[in-house]
This record gives C-alpha cells, sequence and structure tokens, in this order.
C-alpha cells in the first residue's frame, strides 16, 4: 500500500480522558439495558404488551400510529432477524442498528480509552434540534411504510 493510502492512527483517534470513557461505559451499559429489557420480550418469557399497553390510536382509528411496531421490530431485531425487523417497522430497526453501532464505539471508547476524531466532529456540530428532526423524519417515513402496508391490506 503507498504511503499516501495508509491510515494515519495518530489523526484518527484521540486519547480519552477518563470522565470521557466513565460517560461511554455508562452509555454501552444503557444501551446493553434496553437490549436485556428487549431480549426477554423476545423469547416471550415477559409480556412486553403487557407494559406498553395496546396502541389506543389504533383502538380508535384502525390504523397504525407512528410508533406501532417498534417493539415488534425490535424483539425480531434482538433474536436476530434484521430484515424480518426493517420489513415489520423500518424506523424501528433503523433505531436498534444506531443503538448496536453506538454500543461498540461506547464499548471501544470504555475499554481501549482511545475515541474516534469523527465522532467528535459529528457531535460537536450537529445540535440537538437536527438530531430530533432526523429522528422525528425517520418515525415518518416508518409511519408512511406501516400506513401504506395496512391501506393495502385493507
Amino acid at each position: 500500500m503507498q504511503k499516501r493510502q495508509q491510515v494515519n492512527w495518530g489523526k484518527a483517534v484521540c486519547r480519552a480522558s477518563v470522565r470521557q470513557r466513565l460517560v461511554a461505559a455508562a452509555v454501552f451499559l444503557v444501551i446493553l439495558g434496553v437490549f436485556a429489557v428487549l431480549r426477554p420480550g423476545a423469547t416471550r418469557y415477559a409480556d412486553l404488551d403487557r407494559w406498553f399497553g395496546p396502541c389506543g390510536f389504533k383502538q380508535q382509528y384502525q390504523l397504525p400510529c407512528p410508533t406501532c411496531g417498534i417493539t415488534t421490530a425490535a424483539r425480531s431485531f434482538v433474536q436476530g432477524r434484521i430484515f424480518e425487523s426493517f420489513y415489520i417497522q423500518p424506523a424501528g430497526a433503523l433505531l436498534c442498528c444506531a443503538l448496536a453501532v453506538g454500543a461498540f464505539f461506547a464499548f471501544f471508547c470504555a475499554a481501549t480509552g482511545l475515541y474516534f476524531r469523527f465522532l467528535v466532529r459529528i457531535f460537536s456540530e450537529i445540535k440537538i434540534g437536527l438530531l430530533i428532526l432526523i429522528a422525528a423524519i425517520i418515525i415518518a417515513a416508518g409511519w408512511m411504510v406501516t400506513l401504506a402496508r395496512a391501506l393495502a391490506a385493507k
């Protein structure tokens, strides 16, 4: 490989402070906790429907709400059926993928003490309002898919 094609790890990663490593460990544990709660529901040891209750929007209008299917998609994702998860509710599957990637980077930072500079740039330049807007667009797009599927089935 030519010298200009090689990755310069000195510029790609930085040393993480103790505080940053603790925050990364906390983020990893929270994401792991989310998946740990979903796992018993995926294997039917726990009834997640009882925790979340029936969808009032669906009961009232006979149409799926914007978040209908996210729990079911997350259950499928936890069971390893990724494509089925995307079919059930694309927004839920995308959320699970984002959580899995976030857990990987958080674990990497907590375990090695290194973090990638591109993550720092992304999170320092992107404002929380933009992240909320992106999440709303993803949920709306997932709703459009499930709504179109529900209307086609009628």
